[in-house]
């Protein structure tokens, strides 16, 4: 079975990319929806942050409260990360594991290269758009004005910088239908080694 990690920086297409290859019967498996988990169904996660940070009301943790609390101070975010990373490493490979009969599992981690995950993944895929058209696309997607959107796109390793550490790049910036037939190429040579390899 081959590990693919699908990446890219903030408002570049990776949503579309992983949407696109569920539709195509392939597993996707999300490290944001993991990360959520932790917050919301996983006791022992939330035991921690009650400790750390209290912000844990009746067995649930205030996202908004919590939020208020990381964005503003590095240690808290690092402590924070060490209680999420565990937990979304783990429910990973336990996927990976579960899934082995497969040809292959597509691991979306967002944040891939910024929490040095690559020993997960045989090979990377970067959803590269470049930074004026993301710039644009996040400040529309969340309502944002310029300064703020260069504020969280500074905070990741730049898209420019992602491609050059990709094994594969999907090009997003000639539209949806030139996404997806790269990405339709790209399933057409899987299913070639595939069938080679069997």
């Amino acid at each position: 079975m081959k590990v693919y990690g699908i990446t890219g920086s903030i408002a570049c297409g990776k949503s579309t990319v992983t949407h696109y290859l569920i539709e195509r019967g392939y597993l996707v498996v999300d490290a944001d929806l993991i990360s959520r988990n932790a917050l919301t169904i996983d006791q022992e996660c939330i035991l921690k942050v009650q400790e750390l940070f209290g912000c844990v009301k009746d067995g649930i943790v205030d996202r908004k409260a919590l939020g208020r609390i990381v964005f503003h101070d590095k240690n808290a975010k690092k402590q924070l990360e060490a209680i999420i990373h565990p937990y979304v490493i783990f429910k990973m490979k336990e996927e990976i594991e579960k899934n082995k009969e497969r040809d292959c599992i597509f691991l979306d981690i967002p944040l891939l290269y910024e929490s040095h995950l690559e020993y997960l993944c045989d090979e990377i895929i970067v959803v590269y758009l470049d930074e004026q058209r993301q710039v644009q696309r996040l400040m529309a997607r969340d309502h944002i004005d310029e300064s703020y959107a260069y504020t969280i796109i500074n905070n990741q390793i730049s898209s420019l910088k992602k491609r050059k550490m990709a094994d594969i790049v999907f090009d997003n910036n000639q539209g949806i239908e030139e996404l997806y037939k790269q990405i339709d190429e790209f399933i057409e040579r899987i299913s070639h080694e595939e069938i080679i390899n069997e």
